[in-house]
């Protein structure tokens, strides 16, 4: 019954709202009865201002339903919706249903841990999920609050949005919560590992699957640490208490996302809880993570947007406080420099493709639709703009503003005019240009330095002009001097900029615009020379942007950024510089050179060196260690690593073990057998997925037929393996293998949605992608299929952003390769 259903549409949304008001839902949950579905019984309290419309719901079959007492027919359930008539007033409607537990890290998610066979639940409720968990009104502007009462299996623990206490054996009783939009709401169960705290009068919790108990034990502290500074932080700077009651950070199996604010009890992927020593630039990950869901408190939580097209402003405004806090507040002072590292290039790639849009004013016409902006746009590139904007208005007119929107729609729905209009109200001004210019015109504008007009070039995104004037600084690296920065306004189509001859200058290196901006042809070969004489990290990720900027366009030959990276990664200090830069430099500035084999052979013995420099134990020569085997192509290299015999400081933990174990497939220097016996050996959920990388990365065509089982759906395995597996099969150097699977599965994207649904779909696009086939062919029979009306829009969104990736693979080739 759930395939079938159909994505709400904003008409139908907005006719929904203007009909009725939601009072109150009570969720009866029954998970311990079936290991493939759940009993759902759902009361919702409404009152209707007299008409027709439906609620929402997706089962897996319906035991009863009634309307204010009376049967309705569950047949005339369709495609997800049931139809209801309504009177003018008050109305109970209850359904009795049996749902659905899935596997692809939405609705009511079920997993089991492979190191154990314990089996563990979380609800997703984002984007269409909620009504396979229970019946609802399901769109974000009809808010209500919940009660929920599970009854789960006697040795599992229960953990919802609002505070709960096992009331008898397997049975749990949950307060009832804040009002909440429907994809808020979230069930945890299992027999997880708990950890409690407190602070400020908020109850803290942390929990994780039993098998990562002594991990979760080890971070403990670091993370309840954070989350202290953190709601520190956040009162101060709003003056809002957090109303939610508890403050529960689940660690969950299998989770698509980074994580998902649900009040009371925020989701997270759980391999952001370590089980291997990791780089600092992978805890500044969890930390900002931890940091954007706890913003996420106040901006989503307590005043959300009505509609999923102002989704953007949760998420730019929890893009950018997630860093500021943590930077300002946390032991990672240097997370924007992470930032930069991090999502830079997600956003400004985002934002190149044909499928760029406006940060905000999409207009998605349904749930689905909106899905598909929920990227690097809606993250980096709206957080950098927010950051741009406290910069011109100040912090007090920036919180001021904030506090009022926060104030004037508590527990409530707005938009974007309503916050900028908060905004304005407090102080900014006008800030319709702003909007205008920076918020709903897609594209970045292009900022190019021509040294012989001494001119910055200002070049608007095509077909969409916008009167940006950029404040942004300028690094110019003389020989022989040190590093000079200065302040440059950009307005207009030049601005005058000198530059002196044998001068390296990099536009915009902190990164204070939202720009493409690229090297000229002289400042990339000054950079060999320069990028090792400067000690600022933020310089050096600027200057990284600007390179990889350049790559994406073709702008670059592959040889220099080799060259870059043996000029500059021997002084490097910053471990994201090497654990962002080297798998970008490794697969595509190598893959793509003339000669890749020697190209990679120079990053490795740099990483090599690097590795055997570095201080033993620290997280950059992790970074360096994982680098070299990532770009090592010895196997008798790889087998003297994987039997211990590591330079001083490496320990070969479950991590390292897999990834040579990765390479060592790749290169066809590892059997079947031997990846199974690993597997056998360390059964682990993050061993399961690496299995799945490895095998599908074998050079022969027993593994590729394996991989491909999963993407058609032929063997069924949970999202993270899929993902893998897809990642794996495609690798350099084996065309002879794949070559054939590119049309095959061009083929099957016209039908992928009858086999994979929601996130996954768009995963299984992504990772399946034919991405080594650098063929004009392949480009123009993916063109064809995009121009054609049989795709899904998930499907036709994945697919036209890697077919504008692999076009622009193609085009460094033609450049600077040899012929393809």
């Amino acid at each position: 019954m759930t395939s079938l259903a159909q994505s709400l549409q904003h008409t139908e949304a907005q006719a929904r709202h203007a009909l009725l008001e939601v009072e109150a839902y009570d969720v009866r949950l029954d998970l311990a009865a079936d290991e493939a579905t759940f009993t759902s019984v759902t009361t919702v309290r409404f009152s209707s201002r007299g008409g027709s419309t439906f609620v929402d719901l997706k089962p897996v079959s319906v035991n009863a339903i009634t309307l204010d007492g009376l049967p309705l027919d569950p047949d005339t359930l369709d495609r997800g919706r049931l139809p209801l008539e309504t009177s003018a007033g008050s109305h109970e409607l209850v359904v009795d249903a049996v749902m659905p537990f899935r596997n692809d890290g939405e609705g009511l998610h079920r997993s089991v841990d492979p190191a154990d066979g314990k089996h563990y639940v979380y609800g997703m409720s984002f984007m269409d999920a909620a009504p396979t968990i229970f019946a609802c009104f399901d769109q974000p502007d009809l808010k209500a609050p919940y009660t929920f009462h599970v009854v789960a299996p006697r040795d599992w623990v229960v953990i919802g949005n609002a505070p709960g206490q096992q009331v008898e054996p397997g049975v749990w009783e949950f307060e009832q919560s804040q009002p909440l939009s429907t994809y808020f709401v979230t069930i945890v169960a299992g027999p997880y590992h708990l950890v409690t705290d407190e602070h400020d009068g908020i109850p803290l919790g942390l929990s994780a699957r039993a098998s990562l108990a002594a991990d979760l034990d080890k971070d403990a502290d670091e993370l309840l640490t954070m989350t202290r500074q953190c709601f520190d932080e956040f009162h101060r700077l709003f003056g809002i208490r957090y109303p939610f009651g508890n403050y529960h950070q689940a660690f969950v199996p299998e989770f698509n996302a980074g994580a998902m604010e649900n009040p009371g009890c925020v989701t997270f992927r759980d391999p952001l809880i370590f089980s291997s020593r990791v780089t600092r630039g992978l805890r500044i990950q969890r930390a900002t993570t931890l940091a954007h869901e706890m913003a996420h408190q106040w901006f989503g939580n307590i005043t959300t947007p009505k509609w999923w097209d102002d989704l953007w402003l949760n998420e730019s405004f929890a893009e950018y406080m997630g860093n500021r806090v943590t930077a300002d507040v946390t032991e990672y002072d240097d997370a924007w420099t992470h930032n930069a590292y991090a999502r830079r290039q997600w956003g400004l790639v985002a934002d190149q493709r044909p499928s760029t849009h406006p940060v905000a004013g999409n207009g998605a016409f349904d749930a689905t639709a909106a899905l598909q902006d929920f990227d690097g746009i809606s993250y980096a590139k709206g957080s950098s703009i927010l950051k741009q904007l406290n910069a011109r208005i100040g912090d007090d007119v920036f919180f001021r503003g904030a506090i009022d929107h926060f104030e004037s729609h508590r527990f409530g729905n707005a938009d974007m005019h309503d916050l900028f209009g908060s905004w304005e109200k407090a102080g900014a001004g006008d800030l319709s240009e702003f909007t205008s210019s920076w918020l709903r015109t897609a594209g970045p504008d292009a900022l190019v330095l021509d040294r012989e007009a001494s001119v910055v070039r200002r070049t608007p995104p095509a077909g969409a002009p916008a009167e940006r004037v950029h404040v942004l600084r300028v690094a110019t690296a003389t020989p022989g001097e040190a590093w000079k920065i200065e302040s440059l306004t950009v307005a207009g189509d030049h601005t005058p900029l000198s530059a002196r001859a044998g001068a390296a200058v990099v536009l915009d290196p902190y990164e204070d615009t939202w720009a493409l901006v690229q090297p000229d042809p002289e400042t990339v070969t000054l950079l060999k020379d320069a990028l090792p004489t400067t000690d600022d990290a933020r310089l050096r990720s600027g200057i990284w942007n600007n390179v990889r900027s350049a790559f994406h366009n073709a702008a670059i030959d592959p040889a220099d950024v080799i060259d870059l990276v043996e000029s500059g990664m021997p002084n490097e200090d910053n471990d994201d510089a090497v654990s962002f830069t080297m798998p970008w430099a490794i697969s595509k500035a190598a893959g793509l050179a003339a000669d890749p084999v020697a190209a990679r052979a120079r990053i490795h013995e740099v990483m090599i060196a690097k590795t055997a420099s570095g201080e033993p134990g620290s997280t950059l020569q992790l970074a360096s260690f994982q680098a070299a085997v990532d770009s090592a192509t010895d196997a008798g290299t790889l087998r003297a690593w994987l039997a211990g015999h590591v330079p001083d400081g490496v320990e070969v933990d479950l991590d390292v073990r897999w990834a040579i174990l990765v390479t060592l497939a790749s290169l066809g220097q590892t059997t079947r057998d031997e990846l199974d016996a690993a597997l056998a050996a360390e059964p682990t959920a993050k061993a399961s997925v690496e299995h799945s990388r490895a095998t599908a990365s074998l050079p022969d065509a027993e593994a590729k037929a394996w991989a491909w089982q999963r993407f058609t759906g032929e063997a069924d395995v949970p999202n993270y393996e899929l993902e893998a597996a897809g990642l794996g099969m495609w690798r350099s150097g084996q065309e002879h293998l794949t070559g054939t699977y590119a049309g095959r599965y061009l083929d099957a994207l016209v039908d992928l949605e009858q086999v994979h649904a929601g996130w996954v779909l768009g995963t299984a696009v992504r990772s399946f992608f034919p991405i080594t086939a650098l063929s004009d062919d392949v480009v123009a029979r993916a063109e064809e299929l995009i121009a054609g009306r049989s795709l899904d829009l998930t499907v036709r969104r994945n697919l036209v952003d890697m077919t504008d990736e692999l076009r622009r693979r193609i085009a460094v080739k033609k450049a600077y390769g040899s012929p393809t």
